[in-house]
């Protein structure tokens, strides 16, 4: 038997991550105790490093290795930069909430970096078991991140629905694929495409695997009616690893609904279209309606992250290039949005005491003019309100869906997204105009102050100037897809 030496250019950065993160853990095990920021300062250089390979080895040609179970095209290298620059956003967030709650930042930092990892390897998979490894990999450590504090009840709760729930999800997501496999003889998402475009595949079969594809992909994405476990991970759990799920995971999600819907399963685009109609009106519906009763702004949030990613969904219902990288414009803009939501709660937090009561945000503008700004920005942009970049990422989605010819999808999301501007504009109500209830100091530290600040500026520099941005993303979908 011949073997064939692998090409292991194309998986150099998730080599390297892997190798970083075992250094980490042993470092974190030496030092932690005298140095209790070595772990940080390494998780941080660990995804420069991937960030500089990641540009050493890019190319504009796909390229496929490990049997063609890995690919490494422009879709690929532009979505793990963006995943690197979030949790690096993240881990700087997020470092003094969690020292300061007990919270262990050797392990918070090493299952980051275990779920960047399960990210790039989902970003990058090219076959349904590499896929499926990649969200395995990802899964497992967002559920042991939710249960890292272990003294808090609702963090366990919320660690043991968001596993059982995700269990049953992957049973789906499994069930469906092997369906496939058993239409179509294959799990190389290339070979699947060729068996459904020449109509060689039993199509009642793979209707039904792609019925679970889809609930399990549903899970993943948090939309409606696979979203019952959002709204108390996003209560139970400590903000900072509330921030980490709701930002960069949606990247990988973004690829993932790539690969297997519009690469693999592309051929079948009539059948998964009507389900993303549903799940797309469902979330909007759902999400927007229940954000009006919330009083936790975690909680006002989950169901806003369900509405996001409904209205991200209708770029993909447009099954074409405009379609994709409206959806990926949508998704890059929604990050930076939730990355600069989350900082500021994490800002106002401090210790034995969480911000996260809409009564938190009173007078935010007395006690301070710049953070009351950023959080503005942040709501007009989730909002869609110019000239923030929220307007353009709706807009660019809206005219995708309206191309494709659905008139009546279109109205509905414009409808269903005016509901949401009530419930962002009562927080920019609540700070500027009520009496705040503490007058304790807002003290960020250096870096945290300079990220908050960019992270805020961005919103409105992109809405003043998309066409970088939007560029990118075309130039991703048309050299992949």
């Amino acid at each position: 038997m011949n073997f064939t030496q692998p090409d292991f250019a194309p998986a150099y950065p998730e080599i390297f991550l892997l190798i970083m993160v075992c250094v980490g853990l042993l470092a974190d095990l030496a030092w932690g105790g005298k140095k209790p920021n070595i772990a940080y300062l390494l998780a941080q250089l660990s995804l420069f490093g991937c960030a500089a390979i990641t540009f050493a080895t890019s190319a504009p040609e796909v390229v496929y290795t490990f049997s063609g179970m890995f690919v490494d095209d422009p879709m690929a290298d532009i979505l793990k930069v963006l995943v690197y620059i979030t949790v690096a956003a993240v881990l700087m967030y997020s470092r003094t909430y969690i020292a300061a709650r007990g919270i262990l930042g050797g392990e918070f930092s090493s299952l980051a970096l275990f779920a960047t990892l399960g990210m790039m390897v989902m970003i990058s998979a090219s076959h349904f078991l590499t896929l499926y490894l990649g969200l395995e990999l990802l899964s497992l450590s967002l559920y042991a991140m939710v249960a890292l504090r272990r003294d808090s009840i609702g963090a366990t709760e919320a660690a043991i629905k968001f596993f059982v729930l995700g269990a049953l999800a992957s049973g789906f997501l499994l069930y469906g694929m092997s369906m496939i496999y058993g239409s179509t003889g294959s799990l190389d998402i290339g070979r699947v495409t060729e068996v459904i475009q020449s109509g060689a595949a039993d199509r009642m079969v793979l209707v039904v695997g792609l019925v679970f594809v889809v609930a399990g992909i549903s899970f993943k994405l948090t939309v409606a009616p696979f979203h019952m476990w959002a709204p108390d991970v996003y209560e139970g759990a400590p903000t900072a690893v509330v921030l980490f799920i709701g930002s960069a995971p949606k990247l990988a999600a973004f690829g993932f609904i790539m690969r297997l819907l519009a690469e693999g399963l592309g051929g079948m685009a009539a059948d998964w279209q009507g389900m993303l109609i549903i799940l797309a009106v469902m979330s909007m519906a759902i999400g927007n309606l229940a954000a009006i009763a919330q009083t936790n702004i975690k909680r006002m949030l989950a169901y806003s992250t369900i509405s996001h990613m409904g209205f991200m969904l209708l770029g993909i219902i447009a099954a074409d290039g405009n379609g994709y990288s409206a959806s990926m414009f949508y998704v890059v803009v929604y990050v930076l949005m939730t990355l600069g939501t989350f900082g500021i709660i994490i800002l106002l937090s401090r210790t034995g005491f969480e911000a996260e009561t809409l009564n938190d945000f009173k007078g935010l503008n007395r006690r301070n003019s710049w953070y009351a700004f950023i959080m503005l920005l942040l709501m007009f942009s989730m909002a869609g309100i110019p000239p923030t970049v929220g307007i353009y990422a709706k807009l660019s989605v809206l005219q995708a869906v309206l191309n494709a010819g659905h008139v009546w999808l279109t109205v509905v999301a414009v409808l269903l997204s005016l509901i949401g501007v009530f419930y962002y504009l009562r927080i920019v109500k609540l700070m500027y105009f009520d009496e705040p209830e503490t007058d304790e100091a807002i003290l960020p530290q250096g870096d945290v102050k300079v990220l908050l600040s960019a992270n805020g500026l961005a919103i409105l520099a992109f809405g003043l100037f998309p066409q970088a941005l939007i560029a990118m993303c075309a130039y991703a979908i048309q050299q992949s897809v």
